[in-house]
């Protein structure tokens, strides 16, 4: 790659792709894309039945009797659990680092800043940043020590890294952080040609969002109504495409695509006459929808008041 002009896409057939949250939601899709392109998969998660209907899955996909397909129930924070994770994905290739990593794991829960616990915020973070920052930690450090080049870490975010609004107080800071991580990384990891990339998904439809709409306030939900929202498989498939194509922030969305124009920083342009063109409308654009959140959310004053006056916050 020469300045990010010009790049050779990335061909994932025959190399070994490590997974962490694979065995459902956006992972499993991830893993499933790259079965059918010939990769050898490790998935790392905790639930033991997702992973063995995952590795199902993947062998129902194989195209090559050589691929290799295997999972593993282990922990993944604090750092030393994630270096043990990748110790254990490395052993059935003679203990060498990885050809590609994707951070998928996390979780999140919406609720109102106030009602959040001390353990809330504690566990937001871990679960939004800690989780990736702690793979891509130990991945980094074992694809150096081996001088194996031409590797990649791609790390998972969120339209909410970007920008946020109420409701995700313990989850949008997280995600924030995996950019600043994303972006340090591009930089540093380029003294050993190691690719860093950063995913920035909608709204997507998975078992996660089943269990973050158990917490999350009316009002978020109102607010979120604008987003279509997609499948696992559908941002499954524009992050693939992101990484084969080299992108350093990758999207999926007209929505998140205005708000990374918005706020692109020092990032790489990928498409100048595309992304000129988001410039553009995200100069209007977004604008408009902070002010309609934030009419939204004023409006809400009196209705969230008897709500926290409901559930005993002022008592």
């Amino acid at each position: 790659m020469v300045f990010g002009l010009f790049s050779k896409k990335w061909n994932p057939d025959g190399k070994h792709v490590y997974i962490t949250g694979g065995s459902s939601g956006l992972g499993l899709s991830l893993a499933q894309i790259l079965a059918t392109k010939g990769a050898n998969i490790s998935i790392v998660a905790r639930n033991q039945g997702k992973l063995d209907s995952a590795l199902e899955s993947l062998e129902a996909l194989r195209v090559s009797k050589n691929q290799i397909f295997k999972v593993y129930s282990h922990a993944l924070q604090p750092g030393s659990a994630a270096v043990a994770a990748l110790e254990l994905v490395s052993e059935p290739y003679g203990g060498d680092a990885p050809d590609a990593v994707f951070t998928c794991a996390g979780s999140s829960k919406p609720m109102f800043f106030v009602e959040m616990e001390e353990q809330d915020l504690v566990d937001g973070m871990n679960n939004a940043y800690w989780l990736q920052a702690w793979t891509a930690w130990a991945a980094s450090k074992k694809m150096v020590k081996q001088n194996k080049k031409g590797t990649k870490i791609v790390l998972v975010s969120s339209t909410l890294g970007y920008m946020s609004f109420l409701g995700w107080a313990s989850y949008s800071p997280g995600k924030h952080a995996l950019r600043g991580l994303a972006d340090t990384l591009h930089s540093e990891l380029l003294l050993y040609s190691i690719d860093v990339h950063i995913y920035f998904p909608a709204t997507m439809y998975t078992p996660g969002f089943d269990e973050e709409n158990k917490t999350k306030p009316e009002i978020v939900r109102k607010i979120e109504s604008a987003d279509e929202g997609v499948t696992a498989d559908q941002a499954a498939q524009a992050l693939y495409k992101g990484v084969e194509s080299g992108r350093a922030h990758i999207t999926g969305d007209l929505i998140t695509s205005l708000f990374s124009a918005s706020t692109r920083g020092a990032t790489y342009r990928h498409n100048w006459l595309l992304e000129g063109l988001f410039d553009m409308v995200a100069f209007i654009a977004i604008p408009i929808w902070r002010s309609s959140v934030d009419k939204q959310v004023v409006a809400h004053r009196e209705e969230h008041r008897q709500y926290l006056e409901k559930n005993g916050f002022f008592s």
